[in-house]
């Protein structure tokens, strides 16, 4: 064994690093505090696939893979295969003279030389001198076996033959460093197609930039890529639109995903607000200083007939159009042309008794509230409006009524407002969260504050309360369409994938979002699933298998796998399986 002290070498280019010595053994040479050993691929399969390199480049370990080319001039490429097919044909000759059985490899080397001397002839192949080499690292010498086995496995798979580069390790360890330079000199004539083919024009991970293009780091992490073992950054707000779906099935990870990446979009300083059905985002709100809205609490209120603060001519014409969507809604279905006729009659004169029209200078007002609509409505002529008053008493003065019966107490601000509504009957969800977004967009909706918007992010947790409904789903719909022209986006997830997949509404949501998250699906919802993205069948059995907090980025043509990760601390804030929050209880 000898030992060399490394030194910057001027073939290695000025100011690259160099370790601080270099033991060079038979089997390997350690590299500062790392061992390393070098393969050479010698044997090749006769005919190859695309990427026929990726199980060596996608390997999970430190594996450093080399391909040295040099062209070979097209006046000596001629006389090589020319000498190549001689010896060929000269073997099969002497074999058939003296009567033995002809060699299947040698007729298929005879066939495919005379090919490529064809195609190089007629200029559509060159020929290139190739040689490839793989450098395995490793921290000891028990990993770098282990590696070393898994790589060759690997190689196998794809019927390459890896011969360690015995005694040359230490050249074979400089052929892989990025400096161009190959002391092994172990080389392969190949062709274009086969050259070409060599390549991973596709892979398991996101595209890189450009080369000479540096990407804004806006980023935040999805997890490590269960494939390639590669970190998953995603920045939603460099795509055509800023909006995600996620769809999975219950307990397959989503709420926790979701909270990660909410977190991580805190921290670049997006604006975030959640519309919360159990309650799962209080710890998280708790732990940034965010503010909490409880609707169905004893005194908690919004005034759907509130103006929202803006100077635009047409506001109170667009506050009739939500209460519209807001009573169909609440009635369950679109009143028929006669009650909706009364009812925009009564929205009008409501505001009018309240002293409130087209003039700005009076939407500062109080605004009534909805009690004050269905007396207006009691006191319309038309039966049609006695009917949709009546309609409406469950939500004025019925059991109903309690969220609607006052001025709005909620006037929530900051960077993270989690709408709860946990302790809404069932009947009152839908109408919370339609409340909820109309309050949220009204804030996206205003005016910017100094000419700049600052990016916003609505998460809508279990989304199909809102889909369900035929109004509610439109209102989404329409906040997916015109989020992006505000810097905001709109985070849609939903355990129902197979009934918010079945409607056009709920498909058209989805269509939307340019980030697309799939976790694990049940067996009945697959099938939409599948259809609706594009998976293929390996894709489809991943998701059905897929353990708690793996799923599939589709973003555009790229279809990642990932695992989403977080901190220790961070996975206090996002986790809420109660056997964890037990087990903190005990400690």
């Amino acid at each position: 064994m000898k030992t060399l002290k490394a030194k910057k070498s001027r073939a290695a280019g000025e100011g690259m690093p160099s370790p601080a010595a270099l033991s060079v053994t038979p089997a390997h040479v350690r590299v500062g505090d790392g061992y390393a050993a070098t393969f050479v691929v010698c044997g090749y399969p006769a005919e190859v696939g695309p990427a026929w390199l990726d199980p060596l480049l996608s390997y999970p370990g430190r594996v450093d893979v080399s391909v040295h080319i040099t062209p070979v001039a097209p006046q000596l490429a001629a006389p090589m295969l020319k000498r190549q097919r001689a010896r060929l044909e000269s073997s099969r000759r002497l074999d058939a003279g003296q009567g033995r059985l002809g060699d299947p490899m040698t007729d298929a080397a005879a066939s495919d030389a005379a090919d490529l001397a064809d195609r190089v002839a007629r200029g559509a192949a060159k020929l290139f001198d190739t040689g490839i080499y793989v450098t395995i690292h490793a921290r000891d010498l028990d990993e770098l076996r282990t590696i070393t086995a898994g790589v060759k496995s690997a190689a196998a798979s794809v019927l390459l033959d890896l011969q360690p580069a015995t005694f040359r390790h230490q050249q074979g360890w400089i052929s892989t460093l990025p400096i161009g330079v190959d002391p092994l000199r172990m080389r392969r004539i190949l062709d274009t197609t086969a050259l070409a083919a060599a390549f991973p024009l596709a892979s398991a991970d996101l595209a890189a930039p450009a080369p000479g293009i540096v990407a804004a780091p806006d980023g935040v992490l999805y997890g490590l890529n269960t494939t390639s073992n590669g970190v998953v950054l995603w920045n939603r707000w460099a795509q055509d639109n800023h909006n995600s779906v996620v769809l999975a099935r219950s307990g397959a990870g989503k709420s926790y995903f979701v909270k990660l990446e909410v977190l991580r979009n805190l921290y670049q300083g997006t604006t975030v607000s959640v519309i919360d059905p159990e309650d799962e985002y209080t710890p998280l709100a708790e732990h940034v200083g965010g503010t909490v809205v409880q609707l169905g609490l004893p005194g908690v209120r919004v005034n759907p007939l509130d103006l929202p603060a803006d100077d635009r001519p047409d506001t109170l014409t667009r506050r009739g159009l939500y209460l519209h969507t807001l009573i169909s809604v609440m009635l369950g279905a679109t009143p028929p042309p006669a009650e909706r006729a009364a009812l925009d009659r009564a929205i009008t004169a409501t505001y009018s008794k309240a002293g409130i029209n087209a003039d700005p200078a009076t939407w500062s007002k109080p605004a009534p509230l909805l009690r004050d609509l269905a007396a207006v409505l009691a006191t319309d002529d038309d039966p049609a409006a006695a009917q949709l008053a009546a309609r409406l008493a469950p939500w004025t003065v019925g059991n109903f009524s309690s969220l609607f019966d006052g001025p709005t107490t909620a006037a929530p601000g900051g960077h993270l407002v989690v709408w709860s509504l946990r302790h809404l009957p069932d009947e009152l969800r839908t109408v919370g969260t339609l409340l909820a977004l109309d309050a949220i967009w009204s804030s996206i909706d205003a005016p910017a504050t100094g000419g700049r918007r600052r990016r916003q992010l609505v998460v809508v947790d279990e989304a199909w309360l809102l889909m369900r409904d035929g109004e509610g789903a439109r209102f989404l719909f329409r906040m997916s369409k015109a989020a992006r022209k505000r810097l905001a986006g709109l985070c849609v997830i939903t355990q129902d994938a197979a009934d918010v997949l079945s409607t056009d509404l709920g498909l058209a949501v989805v269509s939307n979002a340019a980030t697309q998250v799939l976790m694990r699906q049940s067996t009945q919802s697959i099938d939409a699933v599948t259809e609706a993205f594009g998976l293929t069948a390996g894709e489809a059995r991943m998701l059905l298998a897929a353990s708690r907090g793996e799923g599939l980025l589709v973003a555009g043509r790229s279809r990642i796998p990932f695992r989403s990760v977080g901190s220790a601390a961070e996975h206090r804030i996002a986790v809420t399986s109660p056997e964890f929050v037990a087990s903190l209880g005990d400690l």
